[in-house]
């Protein structure tokens, strides 16, 4: 009896302690996310200051400051299609301090284009929500002597392969965008690869390469001062800051690109921070005052859940993987 009674109270005191510990690491979690952010966010975005992404990270960045009580800086890590900027963020310490903006191309199409990237978009990273859908365009240096999409299929049928266009870098969004319309149209346009959509819009109104897709938040400004043709909208319907010019879709029917961000942070940031995080980031882009400064430059808020975002992701890989196939775009 007595020996019975002494391995009741060893198992007692055995599962005193478990409690004890699983207490603690519990108030040390629920502490973590009390003080977080205990320093400045680090904001990556994998290409350099100018393109779309960067404007939008640098637009919400002061606001989600000044809900957090930190500094959110807003670090451009260029290089290799966004594989530069998308492998630091993976491999960042998982404490909610560094957050990734990513892309269509980094997020979706890059695992279906490179067979051996350093990370695992599925493994490395936790969706935080979609941030904005980014309307794109299809513009043109004004010495291109075409006005339509129907021009524009007409001509480069005629001279196949010596119409160029830029693109943000193999698999992003506007490189995927008229590989599409290749596709589609039966053209062959050639692909002149940028380390961001900042350079490539530089070499664009220079004349430098003839046309490019990207979004209407960079090129607005281009358009408007007449730098640039606008040749159509990419989405389904027509946007309202450029209402003349129509869709791809009215003349090649089926076509529709919509360019898309998200944030992720890395994959073993405890739930608890990373709830935080979606609750300022969704309030910032939601906030009036960011949400028409974002509508006026052609990017809509979406500010979805993490479930939503990560299933959205998941669904992109694969239709972003059959347009890689179908155009032939060779891996990487």
């Amino acid at each position: 009896m007595e020996e019975t009674g002494m391995r009741n109270d060893m198992l007692c005191t055995r599962a005193a302690g478990i409690g004890f510990a699983l207490l603690l690491a519990t108030l040390s979690a629920l502490a973590g996310a009390q003080a977080f952010p205990s320093k400045p966010i680090r904001w990556i975005v994998a290409f350099p200051p100018g393109g779309a992404v960067d404007i939008v990270a640098r637009m919400t960045a002061p606001k989600l400051a000044a809900s957090l009580g930190q500094q959110v800086i807003v670090d451009n890590r260029a290089g290799a299609a966004g594989i530069v900027g998308t492998d630091i963020a993976a491999k960042a310490p998982p404490d909610g301090h560094t957050w990734f903006i990513g892309t269509l191309g980094n997020l979706a199409a890059n695992p279906m284009l490179y067979t051996k990237l350093p990370f695992d978009v599925a493994r490395d990273f936790a969706p935080i929500t979609h941030v904005v859908d980014i309307w794109f365009i299809l513009i043109a240096h004004p010495s291109l002597p075409v006005k339509t999409v129907k021009e524009l299929i007409a001509l480069a049928k005629a001279r196949p392969g010596e119409l160029n266009f830029s693109s943000s870098g193999a698999g992003g969004g506007p490189h995927l965008a008229v590989e599409l319309l290749n596709a589609m149209a039966g053209t062959r346009m050639t692909h002149i690869p940028y380390k961001g959509s900042g350079p490539g819009m530089t070499d664009l109104l220079a004349g430098q390469v003839q046309l490019t897709i990207d979004s209407v938040v960079q090129s607005l400004p281009y358009v408007k001062a007449g730098r640039l043709r606008p040749i159509a909208i990419t989405g389904a319907k027509r946007t309202p800051l450029l209402p003349e010019v129509p869709t791809v879709g009215e003349s090649l029917r089926g076509y529709d690109v919509t360019n898309w961000f998200g944030l992720v942070v890395p994959a073993a940031t405890p739930p608890e921070i990373r709830a935080r995080i979606h609750t300022e980031v969704v309030k910032v882009l939601l906030a009036p005052d960011i949400k028409e400064r974002l509508l006026s430059m052609g990017a809509e808020p979406v500010a979805n859940t993490p479930e939503a975002f990560g299933a959205f992701m998941k669904a992109e890989t694969v239709k972003w993987g059959k347009v890689i196939r179908d155009a032939k775009i060779p891996a990487q």
